[in-house]
């Protein structure tokens, strides 16, 4: 019987909604484009529609199951896919990490993604080097990810004078997804770090640099967060 495209569409699509941090659940949503590769250029669509629909934790795990489905695509040899992420792969790149700043938080997973795309020969140096041109602005935005401030249980302003649940630069930033990250940020850094030990070359500078990059989010990351959301309010306050 011939699969019905709307169904296969949005069995897609919540696929795409409940990625996370496992290899699993990018190789499945993959597994399921794959075999209905009749439908590319649908299936496809849904991966940008839900790149524009989603906060930025969804589309950070959205932009990882991209790495595994072009791999997955090249050894199946269904090529279209891979052809499609290529030519969007600027759009792609804008969704996660927007022009204004409010995606900075995603820029070095943007630039994991991409190097390991680079790798695989699935998208040139050149590409890679553009985009990366491009970046550079954005990690240091103002407008980025911040745990919001806090109110009292009267759900008075605190005294940043910012109240709960908005943000000073009009960004409003769940605390959830802050801490989603963080526990999404630490699986995918224990994964690669037991990667790591399959490398060899421990002691190349290349090594140590790529060791700092994926160290650890602990509990002075999460401090140092909300101290610096408490001391931009004060300064927006300020003016």
């Amino acid at each position: 019987m011939m699969a019905d495209p709307f169904e296969v569409r949005m069995r897609f699509t919540a696929q795409l909604q409940h990625l996370n941090a496992s290899v699993t659940s990018s190789q499945k949503a993959a597994h399921y484009a794959l075999r209905y590769r009749d439908m590319d250029e649908d299936l496809h669509s849904c991966i940008l529609e839900q790149l524009d629909r989603n906060n930025m934790n969804n589309r950070a795990n959205i932009l990882y199951f991209i790495e595994h489905f072009c791999e997955m695509a090249t050894k199946e040899d269904h090529l279209p896919y891979v052809r499609m992420i290529q030519r969007d792969i600027f759009r792609i790149v804008d969704t996660v990490a927007p022009p204004d700043g409010s995606g900075a938080a995603n820029v070095k997973h943007i630039r994991r993604v991409l190097n390991g795309l680079r790798s695989k020969e699935i998208i040139s140096a050149e590409t890679v080097g553009e985009i990366d041109a491009g970046l550079k602005d954005r990690e240091t935005h103002s407008a980025h990810l911040d745990l919001e401030a806090e109110e009292d249980e009267s759900g008075v302003k605190s005294k940043t004078g910012t109240p709960r649940g908005t943000r000073a630069n009009g960004i409003r930033v769940d605390k959830r997804q802050i801490e989603q990250r963080i526990e999404e940020d630490r699986e995918r850094n224990k994964r690669l770090r037991e990667s790591m030990w399959t490398v060899r070359g421990d002691d190349s500078d290349e090594h140590r640099k790529f060791w700092d990059e994926i160290s650890d989010i602990g509990e002075d990351d999460f401090t140092a967060a909300n101290e610096e959301l408490m001391e931009r309010n004060l300064m927006v306050g300020a003016i």
